[in-house]
Formats: C-alpha cells, sequence, structure tokens
C-alpha cells in the first residue's frame, strides 16, 4: 500500500486544479496552477507541462515540490511533497498523461512538452479553520459552499 489514500485520490480528481511550489535558482519560490494534475499510482501523482517552462526548469535546477491540492467546495485538501522527475515522448508516464489530455480535451488543443511524475514522500492534510474548531461538518461545507457559488453538488 501506498502514501496516496482513496481519500486523496478523490480530492485530487474533484479539486481540477492544484498549485505547484518549485524553487528558482536564486532560492526564492514559484507557484504555478496547473490543471493537469492526477493521481498516477498509490505512490505518484502526474501533470502534463502544456505552459510550465519556468516550473520544468526550476525541477531540472532542483526536484523539490510541493502540489497543493483543494477541493473548493468541502473546504479541505492535501499538501504533497516530493520529488519531480521529467519524463518525455516515448516513456510510459509521458504517455499516460498525454492520453489524459487527449481524453478530457479532444485533439491537441494544449501542447504536451513533457510529463512531470512526483514521488510522492510526505503528505500533509489542510482543513478549513470550520473543521478544526468544530462549527461545520463536510456535508454542511459543501452545500454552503456550493450555494455560494451558484452550482450544484452532486
Amino acid at each position: 500500500m501506498g502514501i496516496i489514500t482513496e481519500d486523496m485520490r478523490q480530492i485530487v480528481t474533484s479539486a481540477k486544479l492544484a498549485f505547484v511550489a518549485t524553487v528558482r535558482e536564486d532560492g526564492s519560490p514559484n507557484l504555478s496552477p496547473k490543471g493537469s494534475v492526477r493521481v498516477y499510482d498509490d505512490d505518484h501523482l502526474v501533470f502534463m507541462n502544456m505552459a510550465s517552462p519556468n516550473t520544468v526548469e526550476n525541477l531540472r535546477q532542483d526536484p523539490r515540490v510541493e502540489v497543493n491540492v483543494i477541493d473548493f467546495l468541502l473546504r479541505r485538501g492535501y499538501r504533497f511533497k516530493g520529488t519531480a522527475e521529467i519524463r518525455g515522448e516515448g516513456d510510459p508516464v509521458y504517455d499516460w498523461s498525454r492520453q489524459w489530455v487527449l481524453n478530457t480535451h479532444g485533439d491537441p488543443i494544449y501542447p504536451c512538452h513533457e510529463a512531470v511524475l512526483i514521488r510522492v514522500d510526505r503528505v500533509l492534510r489542510v482543513d478549513s479553520p470550520a473543521y478544526t474548531f468544530g462549527h461545520a461538518n463536510e456535508d454542511g461545507l459543501k452545500h454552503e459552499w456550493a450555494a455560494n457559488y451558484g452550482v450544484a453538488y452532486l
């Protein structure tokens, strides 16, 4: 059994957007939104480099990475810390990620430069203070925030 649980998988799938933090050459942080973060297996996340030249260059210099994924209606998520590897065409990770892009968006309207495979070493849970201080439960929060955004939550 790996580090990524079924709940983590569900949060990554439902969130639709993640934020990837890398370290620039000068040591300063770089934070970049990614719409292609997926769970690859029980120990790895992956995202496709469609428009992320700075993120990929940072990872070539320093492979340390953190991915923050929050389901905005549930008001909870995870911080995944690990090490990244860049994978190119012909690699099974790249092929798997590119197929997801094609299945999700149809013809390649987005370029698929490289896949970034992240070995997850540590996971930290992120919860809204509403959970921490006992003011709400998950079902109540999802309905409240769905109403705030004017969306139906199934």
